[in-house]
């Protein structure tokens, strides 16, 4: 009889463009908690002090917030993790400038570990990979960061994380052997963050995570970017389905599972519960019945929540498929018509701002 892995599973507030609220990501505790998710990591692409000014410290007020959220989170048993983007920390890789960097990164990881985090990430992605010596550059840097890290896991994310030929085209050549000096010298007990055969992968295949096993030397921790949308293209479609039938059948092949959710928080509690009910149902999990329970679940406590979850679910091809741009002056009207029938709904008011132009592409996403 085989044994059934249960990975980690969780969420990574992870995209670029509008952030969510400190009162979004306390509430989500709860939610959290109630669909058996293990962690949540805080990485917003917004934070700069986690990415352009990641050598200083958050002012006291965004730091109080962190401990506050972490402490959310521990009262419902959900760990949480922090990712740390040094941008090209490696660029000026000179004795002088290279010594002051890991100096700075040691401050910086000291810092980090007065928030207490149980998970920490160094992310290396959205950065120039053409150097030469780059994996282990970024290996010596992750060695460091795991020595003075109190957090109990370490995940790293390298500068070419999926087989898509994006990530060339946008960071430039990978080094020869990059992921082979990944597997030959990064410490084994160190995760590593990956996205599938494509940046935004639509499935995973058993067949794919033994590959990426057999090349990193360990099981892939995934970064699954769905339903986040932030991209030029997804920034105009509402990713509201829950996962495909694909992730029901990977649990012996991952380290690990994150969610990168989209912009909207309320929204993406659709998509977002299905995966723990992926990984429990396995071969029973069906994703059009999934939705419809989900969306049955999460609005049961609203007034009229029938007819909100009939009307989402009716409304789908449109918010999903067709999207800004495509959907005519016309349906766009309906729908705000529609959900302007459900006042002090978060999940409407999401809707009706997406539809008025309220979540507007960061051109800093490069990689849809």
């Amino acid at each position: 009889m085989n044994t059934i892995n249960t990975p980690a599973l969780g969420v990574i507030e992870g995209f670029f463009g509008r952030s969510w609220s400190w009162g979004e990501r306390q509430a989500y505790a709860k939610f959290f908690a109630l669909n058996k998710f293990n962690f949540y990591i805080y990485a917003p692409k917004s934070d700069a002090f986690l990415r352009k000014y990641w050598q200083q410290d958050w002012p006291s007020d965004i730091k109080h917030e962190l401990i506050t959220l972490h402490e959310a989170y521990s009262s419902a048993k959900i760990d949480f993790g922090i990712g740390l983007s040094p941008h090209e920390i490696y660029i000026d890789n000179s004795h002088t400038s290279a010594r002051d960097k890991r100096l700075q990164l040691s401050e910086r990881v000291k810092q980090l570990n007065d928030v207490s985090p149980d998970i920490l990430c160094l992310l290396f992605d959205d950065m120039r990979g053409d150097i030469p010596n780059l994996a282990n550059l970024q290996i010596d840097y992750m060695h460091q960061v795991a020595e003075l890290s109190t957090a109990k896991r370490i995940i790293f994310c390298p500068t070419y994380y999926s087989f898509d030929p994006v990530l060339e085209k946008v960071f430039g050549t990978m080094p020869e052997n990059y992921w082979q000096d990944l597997n030959k010298n990064l410490d084994k007990k160190i995760d590593i963050f990956w996205t599938g055969e494509k940046v935004c992968s639509t499935e995973y295949s058993t067949h794919h995570l033994i590959q990426v096993n057999d090349l990193l030397g360990r099981k892939p921790f995934l970064w699954d970017n769905y339903p986040v949308n932030d991209g030029a293209v997804k920034s105009k479609l509402l990713h509201l389905r829950a996962v495909n039938q694909s992730h029901c059948r990977i649990q012996n092949h991952v380290a690990g599972h994150a969610l990168n959710p989209m912009n909207q928080p309320w929204l993406s509690q659709l998509a977002l519960a299905s995966l723990p009910r992926a990984y429990r149902e396995q071969s029973n999990y069906n994703s059009e019945k999934a939705l419809v329970d989900i969306a049955t679940e999460l609005f049961i406590t609203e007034p009229c929540g029938e007819q909100l979850a009939e009307a989402l679910l009716q409304d789908i091809p449109l918010l999903q498929d067709k999207g800004l741009g495509k959907i005519s002056e016309e349906e766009k009207a309906e729908l705000i018509k529609r959900y302007s029938a459900f006042p002090q709904n978060v999940f409407c008011a999401e809707i009706i701002d997406w539809l008025n132009g309220g979540y507007v592409f960061d051109p800093a996403c490069l990689t849809e």
